[in-house]
Formats: C-alpha cells, sequence, structure tokens
C-alpha cells in the first residue's frame, strides 16, 4: 500500500501535518502521485490537480463547510469534487454532521494528532516570559490563526470570528490594564488594525518555528478560539497538551476536549472558564505516536478493501 499526500506549500498546518504523516509512515508514502494506490487530499482546495487521476482511491478531508459562504456556487462546486472522492475525512463530529447532509460517501472522523516533541507543557513560565521580553505581570492572551479574509488584508475572515475576538480582548483590558495580547501567524492585519484602534497593547510575530510557537504557548495566561466555525481548530489540541488555559466557542472539536465550562457564547463568554486538566486528558489521546495510528488502520482498512 502506497499513499500520496498533496500539499500546499503554506508553511503552516496542513505542510507540518504532511511532514509529520511521511516522517512517520515512510513505508507507506510516496513522493510520486502515479505510485499510489490512495490519494489523500490532505488540501482539498487543489482537487482539480488529482480530478484526472480516476483509476485511483482518493481520501478527501474537509475540515468545516463555513455557512456563511456556502452558497449554490459553492454547492455545485462541491459536487463536481465529489464525483472524484471515494472517502472523505473529517477532524470533528460537528463537520461530519454538515457534510453527511450533501454527500452519500463513507466519512471518516478522526482529530489529527498532535506531535509530542513539538507541543509539551513546560513548568517555568517565569524563564519563558523573560526569554522574550514578557513582563511577568501581563496578562498574556493568545491568538495563532488568520483573521484577514483574502488578499485585500483588510475584511475580517467572519468564520474565525475575529471581530468577536476584539470584544472580547477589550472586556479583559477594560477589567485589567496589565492584559497584553500575543499574536502569530500570517493574516493578522484585521486585529492588529483593531487593537491599535482602542489601544489594547500586543506582541506579534508573523511566523515562528515550532519550538518558539510552543514556548508561546506555554507563557500564554488564556488562549482564546471565537470562531463562527471551525474543523479543529488545531489551537484547541495544541492548547490541551501544553496545558495552556483555553476557552472557546462551541465549534469543531471543542465540545469534544473542553469542558461545558470552558465553551462559551458572546452572551456569556464573561462567565467561561479554563479547565486544563480535564482538557489535557482528552487531548492527550492524540499526541503521536499513538494519535496517528487510527490513520494507518483506516488507510489499511481502505487498501483491502
Amino acid at each position: 500500500m502506497k499513499i500520496y499526500l498533496n500539499s500546499v506549500k503554506e508553511d503552516w498546518v496542513i505542510d507540518r501535518l504532511k511532514s509529520e504523516w511521511s516522517n512517520l509512515n515512510k513505508d507507506i508514502t510516496t513522493r510520486h502521485i502515479f505510485n499510489a494506490d490512495i490519494i489523500w487530499l490532505i488540501a482539498p482546495w487543489t482537487w482539480k490537480k488529482v480530478k484526472k487521476l480516476k483509476n485511483k482511491t482518493i481520501v478527501c478531508s474537509i475540515y468545516h463547510i463555513d455557512e456563511i459562504k456556502f452558497d449554490n456556487k459553492d454547492l455545485i462546486e462541491f459536487k463536481e469534487r465529489d464525483e472524484y472522492i471515494n472517502y472523505y475525512h473529517v477532524i470533528s463530529k460537528k463537520t461530519y454532521s454538515q457534510l453527511k447532509k450533501i454527500t452519500n460517501k463513507p466519512i471518516f472522523v478522526q482529530p489529527f494528532w498532535v506531535n509530542k516533541d513539538i507541543f509539551f507543557n513546560i513548568n517555568d513560565s517565569k524563564d519563558l516570559r523573560a526569554k522574550y521580553n514578557f513582563k511577568i505581570d501581563d496578562f498574556l492572551i493568545g491568538s495563532f490563526q488568520r483573521d484577514t479574509e483574502g488578499s485585500d488584508l483588510k475584511s475580517p475572515k467572519l468564520s474565525k470570528g475575529p471581530d468577536r475576538l476584539i470584544k472580547i480582548f477589550s472586556f479583559h483590558y477594560q477589567n485589567n490594564k496589565d492584559t497584553k495580547i500575543l499574536l502569530t501567524g500570517k493574516r493578522r492585519n484585521y486585529l492588529i488594525r483593531q487593537l491599535e484602534n482602542e489601544g489594547i497593547p500586543f506582541y506579534y510575530f508573523e511566523m515562528v518555528d515550532f519550538e518558539t510557537l510552543n514556548d508561546f504557548y506555554n507563557c500564554l495566561d488564556l488562549y482564546i478560539v471565537s470562531s463562527r466555525y471551525e474543523g479543529g481548530p488545531q489551537a484547541i489540541l495544541e492548547s490541551a497538551v501544553t496545558k495552556t488555559p483555553i476557552i472557546s466557542t462551541d465549534v469543531g472539536v471543542a465540545s469534544e476536549i473542553l469542558s461545558k465550562e470552558s465553551i462559551f457564547s458572546m452572551d456569556n463568554f464573561q462567565n467561561s472558564r479554563p479547565n486544563v486538566e480535564y482538557a489535557y486528558k482528552n487531548a492527550k489521546q492524540f499526541l503521536t505516536p499513538e494519535g496517528i495510528k487510527p490513520y494507518t488502520e483506516y488507510f489499511k482498512k481502505i487498501y483491502e478493501n
């Protein structure tokens, strides 16, 4: 059995997952698409590059269906792609519920693994903060995913909820002037502009290596996911395994990983509370190498059938 994963070369989560898969499954991974028995469209938006390979078994990952933007045009394109797909993969039960309404293909539900060599708890936040010149008294709130829609770098990506996030940041800053925001990732333009307009202090590191990213998680007092729609997000699992306090809207895997008091709406976010141990207990099953085994077993089952 040989599996080919496509890539997007964005130097972010999907490419990292592809690299981790290849390193942990060298015996069943091929770099040559024509040698593959199974093509894993881990980046589904690139599907047109493989649509001529009808003799191959194709597994397509779908992360979330953005109901804000999912109109007739999107449905037509989905149905066109669906003709080439044999199996689907989703990373949350919520996306499964969305996807099963528009396809009759088999759907595999499994959150992505978390590389334990990259993401882990460091019980020494004082030294970590000194390393990056963060003040020990800062109440650091983190957000590490993009918030701007498209190439204009102005419009908020509403599915990610940056308009919600700035309201929560403002609430914390009004109640605690030691609050500072820690941002990483590309396309943070919307939030940066809003933070500047409201006078909320922040740190911004556009792209960081994995060691630094793990350090940042371990520096935080709070991580916030404010999305309207998500597949994961991976930040929920990464926060959980690094024992970073996190609260989230009820999207993606949030209800599968976080406690009820850690899940909020915009009507009650002031009352949400992180439960670090609860989240870690639920997330640790996804740490490598155990977290990747359900995928290899699933592909083996497909191949044998």
